[in-house]
C-alpha cells in the first residue's frame, strides 16, 4: 500500500517534473527564436498571420507564395497533458524511422516541401536544416517572392557559418519572373561554393547581377540565363577586373552557357563572353538574332575547347560564319544551325572536312542545301548518329543513298517535309542503317510500303509519320 507520504512524494515528482519540462521548452524556444526557419507555403488573402503559434514576419498576400517566418515547433505544448495521454497515443509510427532514413526520404524532396517537414515537430526540424540536404535550392512558380524567399532561406542556412552557405551549390529558379537582381546578390554574396545557376525566363535579371555573381562565384560552372531578355554579356565586376591580372581576370571557370532568347545580345558581347570564359565547352546561342559570323570568329579564338555548339535561328549566320566554327575540328561534337537561311553546301563541306569527330548535326530549315552537302558530310563525319535536315527542299533519294552507304552508326533521322523524298530513299536507308531508333517522315509522299519495309528491317525503329493506314 502506498503511504500518505509515497503518495505526497509521487505528486511533488510530477510537479516538479512538469516544471522543468515547460522551463525546458521555453528556454529552448527563447534561445532559437532568433534563428528563425523558413518555410515556402501557399496562403489564401484570407489567412491569418499566425502558424503553429507563431506569428509571422511578413504579411499574406491573395494566393501568393511568399518565405513564412517561424520558429522551430515545440514537441510539448502542454506538457502535464502528454504526460496523461495513453502510450500508445504519444508518438506516430513513423517515428520509428531512424535519422538516416529521414534524410534519404527529405533528399527527395522539393525545397518548399522541405520547408514545410521542418515545421512538423523538433525532430524533423533539426533533420530537416542537416547541411547535407542543403546542397541545392529549387523553386518554381510564376507567383513566388523568390528574392524574400531566398533571403530567408540563405540566413537560414549562414547559421553555423555566418554569412556563408559553404554546403550551397544549386540554385535552380527558373520560371520564377519575380525574381530580380537583388536576389540573385543575395545568391552571390552568401555562396561562394556555388557551382551551378538557373534562371531560365526570369526576364527582370540584368548584366549587373549575372556580373556579381560570376565574380563572387568562383567555381560557377554551369549557368543558364536563357530567355534573360536583359542578359547582354557575361563578364566580371569592374572592381573585381582591376584587382586581378588580365591573365587571371579571363579564367571565369564557366563550362556550360545557355544564352537562347538573349535577343539582345550582339557581336560585342560575345566578344567579352568569350575572352572572360576561355574553358567554355557547352554554349547555346538560339535565337540570338543580332549575331554575325564576326562574333563566331571570336568565339573560335578565345574558345577552343567549344564541343557543343547551337546558333539556330540566328539569321546573320552564313558559310563564312561555319568556316570559322569548322575551326574547332575534332573538338566539335554537336552543332546546330537550324533555319539558318543563309547557309549552304559550302559551309556544311567546311564542317564535314574539319570535324570529322561530329555526332550530332541539325540543319533543318537551311533550305540551301542540297544532295552534294549531305554526300560530303556521309564520306567524312563516319561517326554520325542524329541528323535533322527536315525541311531541306534540295535534298533527294540521291543524298539518302550516300548517307546510308557511309553512315552506319546513325539512330537518329529526321527528313519532315522533305518534299524530294520518296520511298526508295527510305528503302536504302533501312537496310543498310540496322541501329535506326528513330525515324520522322512526317508530311512527306512515302508509299506504305516503304514505311512497312523501314519497320521490318529496323525492329527498334520508331516511325514518326502523317500517313493514316500505317500503324
Amino acid at each position: 500500500m502506498w503511504g500518505f507520504s509515497d503518495i505526497r512524494h509521487g505528486s511533488d515528482q510530477e510537479e516538479i517534473h512538469g516544471r522543468l519540462v515547460c522551463e525546458y521548452d521555453s528556454d529552448l524556444s527563447m534561445r532559437t527564436v532568433s534563428t528563425p526557419s523558413p518555410a515556402l507555403i501557399l496562403l489564401p488573402r484570407s489567412s491569418p498571420g499566425v502558424l503553429n503559434g507563431s506569428s509571422t514576419s511578413s504579411s499574406t498576400f491573395g494566393m501568393e507564395t511568399i518565405a513564412m517566418v517561424h520558429t522551430p515547433p515545440t514537441s510539448l505544448t502542454h506538457p502535464q497533458r502528454s504526460l496523461r495521454q495513453p502510450r500508445d497515443q504519444q508518438g506516430a509510427p513513423i517515428d520509428i524511422l531512424p535519422d538516416h532514413a529521414f534524410l534519404q526520404i527529405f533528399t527527395h524532396l522539393p525545397t518548399n516541401q522541405l520547408c514545410r517537414c521542418a515545421r512538423v515537430c523538433r525532430r524533423w526540424y533539426n533533420l530537416a536544416w542537416d547541411p547535407h540536404l542543403w546542397r541545392t535550392i529549387r523553386l518554381t512558380g510564376d507567383v513566388l517572392h523568390v528574392d524574400r524567399a531566398l533571403r530567408v532561406l540563405t540566413r537560414r542556412l549562414c547559421q553555423d557559418t555566418p554569412n556563408v552557405c559553404l554546403t550551397l551549390e544549386t540554385v535552380v529558379v527558373s520560371g520564377c519572373q519575380r525574381l530580380t537582381d537583388r536576389g540573385l546578390y543575395t545568391v552571390a554574396q552568401c555562396s561562394p561554393e556555388l557551382r551551378r545557376l538557373e534562371v531560365a525566363g526570369c526576364y527582370n535579371v540584368s548584366n549587373e547581377a549575372v556580373f556579381e555573381v560570376v565574380s563572387r562565384c568562383p567555381n560557377l560552372e554551369h549557368l543558364d540565363v536563357s530567355g534573360c531578355s536583359k542578359v547582354t554579356c557575361i563578364s566580371l565586376t569592374r572592381d573585381v577586373s582591376f584587382k586581378l591580372s588580365p591573365l587571371h581576370g579571363q579564367q571565369i571557370s564557366i563550362r556550360y552557357l545557355d544564352m537562347t532568347d538573349c535577343f539582345a545580345l550582339e557581336d560585342e558581347g560575345l566578344h567579352t563572353i568569350a575572352a572572360h570564359c576561355t574553358q567554355l565547352t557547352h554554349l547555346y546561342l538560339r535565337r540570338c538574332v543580332r549575331l554575325t559570323d564576326e562574333g563566331l570568329r571570336f568565339l573560335v579564338i578565345y574558345c577552343p575547347s567549344v564541343r557543343e555548339l547551337s546558333v539556330s535561328d540566328c539569321r546573320f549566320i552564313s558559310d563564312f560564319g561555319l568556316r570559322e566554327i569548322a575551326k574547332l575540328e575534332g573538338r566539335l561534337r554537336y552543332l546546330s544551325i537550324a533555319h539558318c537561311g543563309r547557309i549552304t553546301d559550302v559551309g556544311v563541306r567546311y564542317i564535314a572536312k574539319y570535324c570529322k569527330r561530329l555526332r550530332y548535326l541539325n540543319a533543318r530549315g537551311c533550305e540551301g542545301l542540297t544532295d552534294h552537302g549531305i554526300e560530303h558530310l556521309a564520306k567524312n563525319c563516319l561517326k554520325l548518329k542524329s541528323l535533322d535536315i527536315g525541311k531541306c527542299p534540295l535534298v533527294s533519294d540521291a543524298g539518302l543513298e550516300q548517307l546510308a552507304l557511309n553512315s552506319f552508326n546513325l539512330k537518329r533521322l529526321s527528313l519532315k517535309s522533305c518534299e524530294s523524298i520518296t520511298g526508295r530513299g527510305l528503302q536504302v536507308v533501312a537496310a543498310n542503317c540496322f541501329d535506326l531508333q528513330l525515324l520522322n517522315v512526317q508530311d512527306c509522299d512515302v508509299p506504305l510500303e516503304a514505311l512497312r519495309f523501314v519497320k521490318r528491317h529496323c525492329k527498334r525503329c520508331i516511325i514518326e509519320h502523317t500517313n493514316p493506314a500505317f500503324f
